[in-house]
């Protein structure tokens, strides 16, 4: 994407001061301009159809229609979505990402990720968490590869899958099950093995994928 091109950005969230601070953020960097805001889903569609930003950003948790409810009536045409969140379920990013959002952002590293975030979504690449660029497409067509494998989990490695399905650190693991941070770390690189994928991320959807860890709220 050439520098001197301009970003037009929508902002969906409900809260006016969070929407504020992300306003002035963005209105400080070169090539982005604000078209929009709004506290909904149902206006998060108006906002899309009347502006056609290049970048939407919506809030998972909104009045009347939340974000992930309201995806299916913004995607598929000229403006990519990236959700903006506080928390989220592998299971959730599992499903925007099969709907089609080009990112997730957690709120909280918002300001360090979300402008590199939208350049690189500009430039086709995709956002999940802290794993800026991430490939998603290598990492659906990994998950979706390692469907029906014979992982060989030991009683164990499924708790360690059901805690990282649940958005555990290492820390809090190790903590859950009276082991040290090292033996988890571990236990990681042995179900990484057995299940083919790279990434705690890709390992999260993979386990909501296979129903190794509860999808209830």
């Amino acid at each position: 994407m050439p520098e001197t091109s301009t970003v037009t950005i929508g902002i969906a969230d409900d809260h006016p001061i969070f929407r504020d601070g992300l306003r002035r953020l963005l209105e400080s960097e070169p090539g982005f301009r604000i078209v929009g805001e709004c506290a909904d889903g149902d206006q998060a569609a108006a906002l899309v159809r009347d502006q056609e930003p290049d970048i939407l950003l919506l809030d998972v948790a909104m009045p009347r229609r939340g974000g992930l409810e309201a995806l299916q009536g913004l995607l598929g045409g000229h403006t990519k979505v990236v959700l903006l969140t506080a928390a989220i379920q592998p299971r959730d990013i599992l499903k925007a990402t099969q709907l089609g959002v080009s990112g997730v952002v957690l709120k909280e590293r918002a300001t360090q990720y979300l402008i590199d975030g939208i350049r690189r979504v500009m430039a086709g690449e995709y956002v999940i968490g802290v794993e800026a660029g991430a490939d998603l497409g290598g990492v659906m067509q990994r998950v979706a590869a390692s469907t029906e494998r014979p992982y060989g989990l030991t009683p164990r490695e499924h708790e360690v899958v059901e805690a990282i399905g649940g958005g555990l650190s290492n820390r809090e693991i190790a903590g859950r099950f009276g082991i040290s941070q090292q033996t988890v770390k571990h236990h990681l690189t042995s179900i990484f093995s057995k299940m083919g994928v790279t990434s705690r991320l890709e390992l999260a959807m993979l386990a909501v994928r296979e129903g190794l860890v509860s999808t209830r709220t």
